[in-house]
C-alpha cells in the first residue's frame, strides 16, 4: 500500500495528514481556513490521492503556520508514500482551464525541491485565506515532498479561477507522476539509482 501518515504536533499547529496515492480522490479536510480547505480537497478529487488533513492551528495569531504547517505535513505524506519511489512515472505536467484562467503546472518528484512561482493575484483574500500565503503553500509541499515543481499563471484575471487552476493543475501534474509504471517493473526512474541528492 502507497500509504503515508504524518502526525506533527508543535506549539503553533496540531496537525494529522493521511494519504492514499491509489484512491479515488476522497477527503476528509478541516484546517480552519475555507478556502484552503476547498483547495486540498480539489487536489484530492483531481489528482485521485485520498487525503485526510485534520489542522488546530493558531488561527487567532494568523494563518501562516496553518498554511505552512498543512502543507509541510502534507508534502512528507506524500513523500511517506512514495517510498524509494520505484517504478513511477516520476514526471507530471497540465494545462488547467478555468474559465478565463489557463494554468500550467509542470513537476519532477527528483528528490530536490525547487519552486519556480509564475503567478500572482490582484486582491489580498480569497474567502478569508492571505493570497499571500498561496505561493508559500507550494513552495512548502515541494521542500518535503522533494518536489521541482514549476506553476505558471499563462492568463487570468478572476483570483478564484486562478488558484483553483493551479490546485487543479497541480492535483492532475501529481496524479501523473505517482502512477506505477508497469514497464519500469519497479525500477527507481533514474541513472543514479536514487532520487534525491
Amino acid at each position: 500500500m502507497r500509504t503515508g501518515r504524518i502526525e506533527r504536533n508543535t506549539a503553533e499547529t496540531k496537525i494529522l495528514v493521511e494519504v492514499d496515492l491509489d484512491g479515488t480522490g476522497t477527503y476528509d479536510v478541516a484546517t480552519g481556513i475555507g478556502f484552503l480547505d476547498h483547495m486540498v480537497e480539489q487536489f484530492a478529487k483531481h489528482s485521485l490521492i485520498d487525503v485526510t488533513m485534520k489542522v488546530d492551528g493558531d488561527l487567532h495569531v494568523d494563518q501562516h503556520h496553518t498554511t505552512e504547517d498543512s502543507a509541510l505535513a502534507l508534502g512528507q505524506a506524500l513523500a511517506q508514500a512514495l517510498g524509494d519511489k520505484g517504478g513511477i512515472a516520476r514526471y507530471g505536467s497540465a494545462y488547467s482551464p478555468m474559465d478565463e484562467t489557463l494554468a500550467r503546472v509542470a513537476l519532477d518528484i527528483s528528490g530536490r525541491p525547487y519552486l519556480v512561482w509564475k503567478a500572482g493575484f490582484s486582491q489580498e483574500k480569497l474567502g478569508e485565506w492571505d493570497t499571500e500565503l498561496i505561493e508559500h503553500w507550494f513552495h512548502s509541499v515541494a521542500q518535503t515532498c522533494g518536489l521541482t515543481l514549476h506553476v505558471e499563471l499563462l492568463y487570468g484575471t478572476n483570483n478564484h479561477h486562478i488558484c483553483e487552476a493551479i490546485y487543479k493543475g497541480f492535483a492532475r501534474a501529481m496524479r501523473a507522476a505517482v502512477e506505477i509504471d508497469p514497464r519500469k517493473g519497479g525500477a527507481i526512474p533514474s541513472t543514479k539509482g536514487q532520487l534525491g541528492g
